[in-house]
């Protein structure tokens, strides 16, 4: 198991170690984050500074290589300044019967 530096935050997040992997809602959420992320017309530098995470972490969101707590989650929707809700919107009934969660 490899180690990691991670800075308080980051901590509450599971890390996808597995690339082959990759957690489904880890990669549906990144992509939303990546989404208005672009849409705000920010950096990845601004988000992280007005979510108050890292900007190393903010990449690995948006990648799909984190899987983000309930804290981050509400961090980053308040940087937005957007309900949880539509943060999470990709997340459909649906979406989330198909997951195979393990």
């Amino acid at each position: 198991m490899r180690e990691y530096q991670l800075s308080t935050m980051e901590r509450t997040s599971t890390i996808v170690e597995d690339q082959c992997r990759v957690a489904v809602e880890a990669k549906i959420f990144g992509k939303r984050v990546r989404q208005l992320r672009i849409a705000a017309g920010w950096t990845q530098e601004q988000l992280a500074e007005a979510a108050g995470i890292t900007t190393t972490y903010t990449s690995d969101l948006e990648r799909g290589t984190k899987v983000p707590s309930l804290t981050i989650v509400l961090r980053i929707s308040r940087a937005f300044r957007i309900s949880v809700a539509e943060l999470l919107r990709d997340f459909t009934i649906d979406t989330v019967r198909r997951m195979p969660f393990a």
